[in-house]
Formats: structure tokens, C-alpha cells, sequence
């Protein structure tokens, strides 16, 4: 015989407490809910446009992850060469190499270095990196490498442009206007070139055309310009004549200007004078074989030597 067992009913104080947790928990989502619902009414997105972009991001991480595993098996490296062999069957391979802007450079030297790529499917040859290579070469000031498909890889040359000799010892280098050494020449290939000489003269070369800019009669005349302690220039005429000028740009110019004009009316160059020496402000210093000096203002008229010469 079975027995049915009742159970008590909740008193007063247990129903009173459910009810008031109930109402915390409806308190707290009513609260947290309000935050975010704030929090969402600050950002400049729609619900349904932070949903995209939620799903565009993972789709993206997806995605990476997809790259990394295939490029650490090999697959990119494998298509891209696969892809070079169908290039290359298709005809796109370097069969021809074409020099522009060539003058003074041996172009064997190039070739060695372009020749490298001759036979190699186009998608595989390194532009930028042969570019890096032309760009070693002494007379190279600029290079651009491009493809000319199917067949032809252009190599565009920008070169140095020479500007005077430099001697150092016995040695002669071609230099351009910043002292980059081009080519080392011998000495009759620098017959009727500018030569410069002394500790850092190549670095002066810019300064030194600007010199001989102030008197432009006098430039063709100039054999040699030896840069002096760092600081000034003597000029070597074609006589083997020397001319001391004094430091400073303004106080050269000047003083080879003075030059010119007392050249003009007294015939130095060529005459008996073997150095000239401008070094003062105000006087020229005139040496003759003699070893005699000579003193004359700079704003003087025809010039007499000590030695009872003509002038000249």
C-alpha cells in the first residue's frame, strides 16, 4: 500500500528571498546591458556592420593561417617556378641583352654581370638586384634594368662625367666634380686634361671650376691646381709657371681676377717671372730665376723686374 508524502510549502521568509534574488539578477542584466548598449552607442558602426567586420576578421586570420602552412610546405616557391617553366616554354626567356647610355664604360664589364641572366625564364630575373650590381662600377652614376618582352632585357646606363685628373705620386685617376675616382689612365692620357693634386683635392673640384669660372681667359692656360694645406689653391700655367693665391673663395677669385687684369698689361704668363705669389691683400710677389723678388701693388700699371727685364 503506497503512501503519498507532502512536502511542505515554502514559508513566507524562503518565497520573500527568491523574490529578491530574482530581482537582483534582473537588476544586474538591466544594468550590464544599459553599459553596453552605451558603450555600442559610442562607436560608429551599426550592430549589423561590427557583425561583418567580425566576420571579415576571422575570415582574414583564416586566411594567414592558410598562407603560413602552404608557404612553409613549399607551395608558393613551387608555383613560381612551375610558373617560370611554362614562361619559358612559352618564349619568355632573356635571349637578348640591349646597352644604352654607354660611352666611356668597357661594356664587357657590364656584360659580365648582365650575361648572368641571358637564358633564364624573364619572371625570374632579378631587376633590382642587377641594378645593384651595375651600380658597383666606377663610371656607373645611375642604372634602370626593365624588360622588353619576350626576349630582351634593357639596361639603361647614367654615367659619371669626368672633370679633371687626379695625381697622386705616379699614379693619374679620372675623377668626376665629387672626387669619384673613374679610371686610372697614364700619363699621356692626361696630357691636355685639368690636374689636380695635394691631400683632398678631389673633393674641391666643384670649388676649383668655380675659381676658374671667374677668369675665363685665363682657365684653358691652367695645367695643374694644387690644393695647399687643405686651404688654397696654386695654379701650374702651360709656361710651368706657378700662381699662389690666398685662402677663402671670395679672396681667390678676387686675386686671380687681379691676375688676369696685370696678365693683360704686363705679359706674366710667359715671362720671366717663375712664381707669382698673391698671398697679401695688396702686393704681388714676383720670383724670377735670379731669385729675385719683386714687389708691385696690386693696383699698379706695367711691371718692371728687379733683374732690368721688359716685363715679360
Amino acid at each position: 500500500m503506497s503512501q503519498t508524502i507532502k512536502r511542505k510549502g515554502k514559508t513566507a521568509r524562503k518565497a520573500a528571498a527568491a523574490q529578491g534574488n530574482r530581482a537582483k539578477v534582473r537588476s544586474a542584466k538591466a544594468t550590464g546591458g544599459s553599459a553596453l548598449d552605451m558603450a555600442m552607442g559610442w562607436l560608429p558602426f551599426t550592430e549589423a556592420q561590427l557583425q561583418r567586420l567580425f566576420v571579415l576578421a576571422i575570415l582574414a586570420a583564416v586566411a594567414a593561417l592558410a598562407w603560413l602552412i602552404a608557404s612553409a610546405a613549399g607551395v608558393p616557391g613551387m608555383a613560381e617556378a612551375r610558373f617560370a617553366q611554362i614562361s619559358k616554354q612559352a618564349g619568355f626567356e632573356v635571349k637578348h641583352i640591349e646597352l644604352r647610355g654607354v660611352k666611356n664604360i668597357n661594356e664587357l664589364k657590364i656584360y659580365e654581370r648582365a650575361l648572368a641572366q641571358k637564358y633564364r625564364a624573364m619572371p625570374l630575373v632579378d631587376l633590382e638586384q642587377l641594378r645593384r650590381e651595375l651600380l658597383e662600377l666606377p663610371w656607373v652614376e645611375d642604372a634602370r634594368v626593365s624588360r622588353q618582352l619576350p626576349t630582351t632585357l634593357v639596361i639603361d646606363i647614367v654615367e659619371r662625367s669626368p672633370r679633371a685628373v687626379l695625381r697622386k705620386a705616379d699614379t693619374y685617376a679620372l675623377i668626376d666634380e665629387t672626387g669619384h675616382e673613374l679610371e686610372v689612365i697614364d700619363r699621356s692620357a692626361a696630357k691636355g686634361k685639368l690636374i689636380v693634386s695635394g691631400e683632398g683635392a678631389g673633393q674641391e673640384i666643384i670649388q676649383l671650376s668655380h675659381l676658374l669660372e671667374a677668369a675665363p681667359a685665363l682657365k684653358p692656360r691652367v695645367r695643374e691646381a694644387q690644393w695647399v694645406g687643405n686651404r688654397r689653391w696654386n695654379l701650374v700655367f702651360e709656361t710651368g709657371q706657378v700662381l699662389a693665391l690666398p685662402e677663402g673663395v671670395k679672396e681667390s677669385a678676387g686675386a686671380l681676377v687681379t691676375f688676369a687684369r696685370l696678365d693683360g698689361t704686363n705679359r706674366l704668363i710667359g715671362g720671366r717671372a717663375i712664381a707669382i705669389d698673391m698671398r697679401a691683400p695688396d702686393r704681388v710677389y714676383l720670383r724670377v730665376p735670379e731669385g729675385e723678388v719683386q714687389e708691385i701693388p696690386t693696383t699698379g700699371g706695367a711691371v718692371a723686374l728687379a733683374s732690368g727685364g721688359n716685363g715679360q
